[in-house]
């Protein structure tokens, strides 16, 4: 770049679902002065959603993204459960969080071999044509990469068998769900679910010989680019275990202590979002701290979500190859909380272990195959929460009705808004760390999205305003190039 210029803009940013810039500025040293990421895309569900018969919400959320539709179906069958006030078959339930947890595989596998990988497996500052999933498989080779193929394909097969359909489930309705599964089909699941536990631990193995094993990648984990002391929030059992179709919401504070815990329908006695005009993206945070800005610490609001902040907010793995995983990693990294971003896959390693071993519980249960999966709804109660947690973090659905269920006003926070402040706090860190003295390279930029590419963020499902109103801005330049006037729809 020459020498004098005081913008770096990235764009598009790589290897995530979505449309989102970076735009990085210099101060005359050549030094980072401040750094936006930003969110140029808006996808109005919530507003396009009003008017509709709310029992249809479950088949309509999934399309709010083609990479994680699984647990917006799941989030909206739970809402339109309490919106109708029925309560869902037991064995519903059941197949519902074997749907989740095989999505959470796909997702996972996904973003660890073919989104984050090449970071690691080849290099974060390998020629960008090389950075994809062929040069994984250069890399690791054809057998392994012929594994990971069958390992998604189980997984969207499990999701297809359960719900409909691999990718834009169906089955869910208000009190169950439309279908249940066959013995032939549990039988088929069960032998998937084998080779899942299987693959689960080849994929630990593999980070801890790949990414373990390089003492310049333990490094960059460690170290200061990459790191924020924020709080944590994740969904939990009865025994505080890592749970992701039902529990209770807990939230730790930045040295690990108990600060909130909640159930998801209560979200909105503990969370708030802070509007900025120049990303489509709001910035969720704690009420009980309130918004301090882009700063981490104690006194901050700013939390996280996704695999480490849930590992963070838990005392454990509900199933024995995964709890030995996780605390494996906490000893490895000095103990609980870690604040590393990176170490968010490592995280998401130890969660694809839980999910195929939590998948091969659910399918072996006795009850999976009864054909009682649903209870007839009988009333409109008006109001309705769903809350899961997706692969990137804690998901809520909240729909309002009239007394004939035609939705009036819908809510959805996702993984990917309740991360937004952190994934800006984390890429201007990387920024200011990185780019000294006006020099800077291809490969320094992609360290810079190597900080938001650990959250695995998912922006179609995350920008939305409840209003239904743009932020919009216009910028009017003379023929000069020079700004003119601005012209903004911004509401506050």
């Amino acid at each position: 770049m020459p020498n004098n210029k005081k913008e770096i803009i990235i764009n598009p940013v790589t290897r995530l679902e979505g449309h989102a810039k970076i735009d990085i500025f210099l101060n005359d040293e050549g030094n980072v002065e401040d750094a936006y990421f930003q969110v140029v895309e808006l996808r109005g569900f919530e507003k396009f959603c009003q008017g509709r018969p709310a029992e249809e919400m479950p088949r309509i959320a999934p399309r709010i993204c083609g990479v994680c539709p699984n647990p917006h179906h799941m989030a909206s069958g739970k809402a339109v459960d309490m919106l109708f006030g029925v309560e869902c078959a037991q064995t519903a339930k059941k197949l519902r969080e074997l749907s989740l947890c095989a999505h959470f595989l796909h997702s996972h596998i996904a973003h660890f071999y073919a989104l984050a990988g090449p970071d690691f497996i080849v290099g974060p500052g390998a020629p960008p044509q090389e950075r994809n999933i062929i040069g994984v498989i250069n890399k690791v080779g054809v057998e392994v990469g012929g594994k990971v193929i069958k390992a998604r394909a189980y997984a969207q097969r499990i999701q297809q068998i359960i719900s409909g359909r691999a990718t834009h489930p169906i089955n869910n309705l208000p009190g169950g769900i439309a279908k249940p599964i066959t013995r032939e089909e549990q039988k088929e699941i069960e032998e998937m679910s084998k080779y899942l536990v299987e693959f689960g631990g080849f994929t630990l193995k593999t980070f801890e010989d790949i990414v373990l094993g390089n003492k310049g990648y333990v490094n960059i984990i460690t170290g200061d680019i990459y790191r924020h002391q924020t709080y944590y929030m994740g969904t939990v059992d009865e025994k505080n275990k890592v749970a992701f179709y039902d529990g209770t919401i807990r939230v730790v504070d930045p040295a690990g202590n108990e600060f909130l815990k909640f159930r998801g329908e209560n979200y909105l006695d503990h969370i708030a979002e802070h509007v900025e005009p120049w990303t489509y993206l709001k910035f969720p945070y704690l009420k009980k701290n309130g918004w301090k800005g882009f700063v981490d610490g104690k006194d901050s609001g700013v939390y996280r979500v996704a695999p480490l902040a849930r590992l963070n907010a838990a005392d454990g793995m509900a199933t024995p190859l995964a709890d030995e995983a996780y605390k494996k990693m906490y000893e490895a990294l000095g103990g609980k909380p870690i604040h590393a971003t990176l170490a968010m896959h490592w995280a998401r390693v130890v969660e694809i272990m839980y999910a195929a071993e939590r998948v091969k519980e659910l399918i072996e249960d006795p009850q999976i195959t009864d054909a009682n999966v649903r209870n007839i709804p009988t009333d409109v109660a008006g109001e309705g929460i769903g809350q899961v947690e997706a692969p990137r973090g804690t998901l809520f659905h909240h729909y309002w009705s009239d007394d004939e269920g035609i939705l009036t006003k819908l809510n959805i926070l996702v993984a990917t808004g309740n991360n937004n402040a952190a994934i800006c706090m984390s890429v201007k860190r990387a920024a200011e760390r990185l780019i000294k003295n006006f020099k800077v390279d291809e490969g320094l930029l992609n360290m810079v999205e190597m900080a938001f590419r650990a959250y695995d963020p998912c922006f179609a499902c995350a920008t939305h305003t409840l209003p239904g109103h743009m932020p919009l801005e216009v910028r009017i330049y003379d023929s000069d190039k020079n700004l003119y006037k601005t012209i903004s729809r911004y509401e506050q």
